[in-house]
């Protein structure tokens, strides 16, 4: 029964140190992210067109700097997020092939439109 319990402590304290070390190497990976920024204000996306290199894993921040609600959209990357009024948040994007992939706002798709330009 003795060697049950030094087992289960063993075994206890090994996953904790598996789980630490997973989460202490996390904000090293977030930091690393190449990040770009996308300003969505009065019906519009600025930058219209992001160049990113193939393979990369990289993060879009989006920034609401206008009076309406916008919802940050891309169909080809299945990624869409709706933003209030003065607000950010950011979606991550796993690395892609060379080619071109579109973004938009949804709730003014006639002028904010957008694109990414993967080489």
């Amino acid at each position: 029964m003795h060697k049950k319990l030094i087992l289960s402590g063993a075994i206890s304290a090994l996953a904790a140190a598996s789980v630490a070390a997973v989460f202490l190497s996390t904000p090293a990976l977030a930091a690393e992210l190449l990040t770009y920024t996308v300003v969505a204000k009065d019906g519009r996306l600025t930058p219209n067109t992001l160049n990113v290199p193939a393979g990369t894993r990289f993060k879009i921040v989006v920034r609401n700097e206008g009076h309406d609600a916008i919802e940050f959209e891309s169909l080809q990357l299945r990624k869409e997020k709706v933003l209030a009024p003065g607000s950010e948040s950011f979606v991550v994007i796993a690395p892609l092939k060379s080619g071109e992939y579109d973004f938009f706002d949804e709730f003014h798709p006639d002028t904010s439109r957008g694109r990414i330009v993967v080489k």
